[in-house]
C-alpha cells in the first residue's frame, strides 16, 4: 500500500486566525468551548436523538483516497486540496493512504492509518469504500468525514460530507411550497437517486403540512418517460377527454358539429393535479421532457418545475427551451467557493478544481480547526453553531447526517439567478424530546 506523509509544525491558532490561514473558507461559528448539541432535522426529518461523544482527541489525520486505479486522477486532486487546508502553521500531521478506489483497498488503508495512530479519517471517496471503512474506524473509536454524498451510510461517527440529493430536494421544495406551490408531484428515474429524491419530497411535504405528492418513476427509455409523464399529469382524464369531445363533434359531419368542434378547440385543457413538479432528469431525458410537458399541458406557467443541483451546469442550455425556463434548483452559491478555487489555481495551475475538491477541502479544514478546539471528538465536530465552508454553511449532527444551507436558483436566459440566497447561519437545532 503506497503511503506518503505531509508534516507541518504546530502552533496554537484561534478560530479567527485559522479562517485567514484557510482562505476564509471555513471557520467555527462559535467560541473555543464546545458541547455536544441536540440533534435537529435533516432533509425535513426530525432526528430527536443524541449520540455518545465518540472519537479521538489526538493523533495525525489520515486521508484515504484513490491514488491508483480508475479514480486516481480524482484522488490526486483531492490530495492537493486537502494539503491546502493543512498548509497553515500548527496544522496536525497529515498521513495519506492509497485506497486504490476499492472497498478492500479502503479497508486496508483504514487499518494502516489506525495502526499509525490516526485520530481522524478524511475520506474515502465512495459509498462502497466508506461502508468498508466504517466498522474498522468505529471499532477503533476514530471518527470519519467521508466524501460521498450518500446519506444511507450516515451513522454516529461517520459523516457523508457531499451535498446529498435530500439536501437539495428539501431546500428547493421548501422554497416552492412556501411560495404557494403546495400540490407537488415528481417524475424521477428508477434507481437510488430517484428513490432518495422521492423520500426527501415526501418528508418535506409532510413537514410543511401539504398533501402527499404524486410520484412516478421511469426507466432508461423515452417510451417509459413519455408514459410516466402522461400518467402523472392525468392527461387521459384531462386533455384526452376534451379531444374526444372534439372528435365526436367533428364526426357529426355537419355544420353544427363543425361549429361545436371549433368552439371546443378554444377551451383550455384543465390544469394537472399539481402545481410544482420535481424532475430527476439531467441528460437526454431532460431534453425529451421539454417536449412531453407542454404536450401534456403539465409545464409552466401553471406548474413550477424543480430539479437537482446537477442543473447548475446545464442552466444556460435549459434556458433556451420555453418549457424549462424558470425552473428552480438548489445548489451552493458559487461565490462561497471562489477564494478556494483561486488559491487552488494559483498553487497548482491546471484550471478550476472539480466540485468534490470543495467537499474534501472543507472536511480537511474542519479537521485542522478541531485539532485546536479539543480534538476530533463528536462534541467538537458537532458544534451546534456549525461551520462556514466553500459550499456554504453546514452543521454535522451526532447521528452522522449533515445539514447544509443552499441557495435556490432560477433558470434564466442570462444565466441562473439566485431567487433565495443561501443562509449565512443555520437555525438553532431543535431540542430532543423531553428536553
Amino acid at each position: 500500500m503506497m503511503r506518503k506523509e505531509f508534516r507541518m509544525s504546530r502552533r496554537t491558532l484561534t478560530p479567527v486566525t485559522l479562517v485567514l490561514a484557510t482562505l476564509a473558507a471555513l471557520a467555527l461559528a462559535g467560541c473555543s468551548t464546545v458541547t455536544s448539541p441536540p440533534v435537529s432535522n435533516v432533509g425535513g426529518t426530525a432526528q430527536g436523538m443524541t449520540s455518545p461523544d465518540l472519537g479521538q482527541r489526538h493523533g495525525p489525520v489520515a486521508l484515504l483516497v484513490p491514488l491508483s486505479g480508475p479514480y486516481a486522477g480524482i484522488g490526486r486532486s483531492i490530495e492537493q486540496s486537502v494539503k491546502l487546508a493543512f498548509s497553515t502553521h500548527g496544522a496536525p500531521r497529515l498521513d495519506i493512504e492509497n485506497t486504490g478506489g476499492t472497498p478492500s483497498g479502503a479497508a486496508a488503508a483504514a487499518h494502516a492509518a489506525i495502526n499509525d495512530g490516526a485520530g481522524l479519517i478524511l475520506g474515502p471517496l465512495t459509498k462502497g469504500e466508506t461502508q468498508a471503512v466504517a466498522p474498522i474506524a468505529q471499532a477503533a473509536g476514530v471518527n470519519v468525514l467521508a466524501f460521498t454524498n450518500d446519506n444511507s451510510i450516515a451513522q454516529p461517527g461517520v459523516w457523508p460530507m457531499g451535498i446529498s440529493p435530500d439536501q437539495q430536494v428539501s431546500r428547493v421544495v421548501s422554497y416552492a411550497i412556501e411560495s404557494g406551490r403546495t400540490r407537488t408531484a415528481a417524475i424521477l428515474p428508477e434507481g437510488q437517486f430517484g428513490r432518495l429524491m422521492a423520500a426527501a419530497l415526501r418528508q418535506t411535504a409532510a413537514r410543511l403540512g401539504t398533501p402527499p405528492p404524486r410520484i412516478g418513476y421511469y426507466s432508461a427509455s423515452f417510451a417509459s418517460l413519455n408514459a410516466t409523464t402522461r400518467s402523472i399529469s392525468q392527461f387521459d382524464s384531462r386533455g384526452a377527454g376534451l379531444m374526444a369531445r372534439i372528435r365526436a363533434a367533428r364526426d357529426q359531419d355537419n355544420a353544427a358539429g363543425r361549429r361545436l368542434a371549433d368552439k371546443l378547440r378554444t377551451e383550455p385543457v384543465p390544469p394537472p393535479p399539481f402545481d410544482a413538479l420535481l424532475l430527476g432528469a439531467t441528460g437526454e431525458d431532460l431534453a425529451e421532457l421539454q417536449t412531453f410537458l407542454p404536450y401534456y399541458e403539465a409545464g409552466p406557467p401553471q406548474v413550477q418545475l424543480l430539479g437537482p443541483a446537477l442543473w447548475a451546469s446545464k442552466a444556460k442550455a435549459m434556458a433556451t427551451h420555453d418549457a424549462l425556463r424558470g425552473a428552480l434548483y438548489a445548489a451552493p452559491d458559487p461565490a462561497a467557493g471562489l477564494p478556494f478555487e483561486q488559491k487552488f489555481e494559483a498553487t497548482y495551475g491546471g484550471g478550476k478544481p472539480p466540485s468534490i475538491d470543495k467537499v474534501a477541502f472543507d472536511a480537511a479544514a474542519i479537521a485542522v480547526l478541531a485539532a485546536h478546539e479539543g480534538g476530533y471528538t463528536t462534541a467538537v465536530l458537532t458544534n451546534p453553531t456549525g461551520f462556514a465552508g466553500t459550499d456554504g454553511v453546514m452543521r454535522l449532527l451526532p447521528d452522522g447526517h449533515v445539514e447544509r444551507g443552499l441557495a435556490v436558483f432560477r433558470v434564466e436566459p442570462g444565466g441562473p439567478k439566485i431567487v433565495s440566497p443561501a443562509p449565512q447561519t443555520l437555525p438553532s437545532p431543535a431540542s430532543p424530546p423531553n428536553a
